[in-house]
């Protein structure tokens, strides 16, 4: 696309520019600056109302028993099992377990302490369900 055909619709980004590539009246390619592009941002628009359905999903779960508020913390910092395993360098199956309330309630302080520190919140937050949550 031509630098001056380069699309400038407001969406998500909030008056920040992003950065494409476009060719120039020479016909090289140079940086272009884009406020964005109205199917990119309707795009982005459905995927962010997709997290938060899921998001909604897994408090409510939460609430009612079935998971520990570390799911609820997971899905909120867009992490999966594996991910969360990885950073924390422990098993998958443990993180699976750590999501079960009975499992999470009897966590000792050094992997509620490690967790919480991952997510960059205090052990006292993690233990917090989403209705106690911002």
């Amino acid at each position: 696309m031509r630098k001056e055909d380069v699309p400038q619709d407001k969406g998500m980004a909030d008056g920040l520019n992003e950065i494409c590539y476009a060719v120039d009246d020479e016909g090289r390619y140079v940086l272009a600056a884009s406020q964005g592009w109205a199917p990119k941002n309707i795009a982005n628009q459905q995927a962010w109302e997709d997290l938060n359905v899921e998001l909604n999903l897994v408090a409510q779960e939460v609430r009612q028993g079935k998971k520990s508020p570390l799911a609820y913390h997971m899905a909120k910092n867009l992490m999966d099992v594996k991910l969360l395993a990885t950073y924390m360098g422990i098993a998958r199956w443990r993180v699976k377990r750590h999501m079960k309330p009975q499992v999470f309630a009897k966590l000792n302080s050094e992997m509620l302490t490690r967790y919480a520190d991952l997510l960059k919140m205090t052990v006292a937050e993690l233990k917090q369900g989403p209705s106690e949550c911002k």
